[in-house]
């Protein structure tokens, strides 16, 4: 059981959050900032991702409580926008917005880059707070509570791995390479949405 939950969210998490596809959305953000300032911005943007899904993966469920959501239609609706955000990456759609988001923050001369656009919505968007409210509700222990930080902790750390070596991964990857691993993972990430639609039509059904 713990296991199984470990590996499911730790899966969906990484692949919506999606550190290594983020890495030439970070070279992008920060290439007018002083090279000093990069490892800064990178630690910020990832304690300020990580606040928020902590914070939804606390107060996720009492919130679905609060406003009489069942957790079978919160499956059927997170697993809908999860398939969304994976067609979004198999079409390409997403680094498109993404890459526009950059820019913007860049035009714009936006001074704190890490809450946005890097933590928010790169990081923490809609889809990673979908994935955390999900895998909140299914946490029925304290146990899969901790496991949940742990594994939003390590998503995270990740990002901020990848962030460190972002210049690096682009240019090891390349143009092909990113697109292959972009459709790859949508594709997965497409599945396991499918997957959570099904499970919560099977609860909603018994």
């Amino acid at each position: 059981m713990l296991l199984d939950y470990v590996v499911s969210a730790f899966v969906t998490l990484a692949i919506v959050v999606d550190p290594v596809g983020l890495a030439p959305v970070f070279v992008g953000v920060t290439e007018d900032l002083p090279p000093a300032t990069h490892r800064a911005v990178a630690v910020r943007a990832c304690v300020i991702a990580a606040g928020i899904l902590i914070g939804t993966a606390l107060i996720g469920d009492a919130l679905l409580r609060w406003l009489g959501i069942s957790l079978p239609a919160f499956q059927i609706a997170g697993g809908l926008l999860l398939f969304w955000i994976g067609a979004d990456m198999v079409y390409g759609t997403r680094t498109e917005r993404e890459g526009k988001a950059a820019e913007r923050a860049l035009e714009e001369h936006i001074r704190y880059v890490a809450a946005f656009p890097l933590a928010i919505p790169l990081m923490a968007g809609p889809g990673a707070i979908a994935a955390t409210l999900l895998f909140s509700g299914l946490a029925h222990t304290w146990t899969l509570t901790a496991a949940l930080i742990g594994i939003i902790v390590a998503v995270c750390a990740l990002t901020f791995v990848g962030f460190c070596f972002a210049g690096a991964i682009r240019r090891g990857l390349g143009i092909t390479g990113n697109v292959v691993l972009s459709r790859l993972l949508g594709v997965i990430l497409a599945a396991l949405a499918v997957q959570y639609v099904i499970d919560g039509v099977r609860a909603a059904l018994r």
